[in-house]
């Protein structure tokens, strides 16, 4: 407690430091007072941030195998997806309440307009990144040929981008102390 409090008037004193004088070099010094006190804090370590890289495949899209509240299922990362959306197959075989669901979303598909349900996926794994209580939409049966991992997925990530025909999704590091742990963070 009292390494905090102590972490806590370091920060304070840099703050006030940037304020009252303005000079570089006598930030820069409490930036390096601040990180060595941090580095012998017992403040949690951040384990490296999980990624995966999925290639492009031969139609151009990046198509992979993800895991569904448990179940693997083909989807295709879409940016232009609000939401991940699954097929009314994908979600039937994986177990969510179809014959439940209220059609009540107005979607626009590369196949044209379509209706679909809101849901909530309760876990969503793309290799090592792992997010819970994923927003989702289900489309009407035979609607979509695909599973779309959309913004609703990719959002939750520190970053994700496009480099030589590799898509590379990037989560954030887990803390090693739970208490600190972000409420989205990708997992092994």
């Amino acid at each position: 407690m009292s390494r905090i409090l102590l972490i806590l008037l370091m920060l304070m004193a840099t703050a006030g430091a940037v304020v009252a004088y303005g000079d570089p070099n006598q930030i820069a010094r409490a930036r390096e007072n601040i990180t060595q006190i941090l580095g012998r804090s017992s403040s949690p370590s951040a384990v490296p941030a999980p990624a995966v890289e999925i290639a492009r495949s031969q139609g151009g899209e990046f198509a992979f195998r993800a895991k569904i509240n448990g179940v693997s299922a083909p989807m295709v990362i879409d940016t232009g997806a609000t939401s991940v959306v699954l097929t009314w197959e994908t979600a039937k075989a994986i177990g969510l309440p179809t014959e439940m669901l209220e059609y009540n979303v107005d979607l626009e598909t590369a196949g044209g307009h379509t209706k679909a349900a809101r849901l909530t996926l309760d876990r969503l794994a793309v290799g090592k990144l792992v997010e819970k209580s994923v927003p989702a939409l289900v489309v009407q049966r035979g609607q979509m040929k695909t599973n779309l991992l959309g913004m609703s997925f990719l959002d939750r990530l520190e970053s994700w981008g496009v480099r030589s025909d590799k898509l590379m999704l990037t989560g954030y590091p887990e803390l090693s102390s739970r208490s600190h742990r972000r409420p989205h963070t990708a997992v092994d």
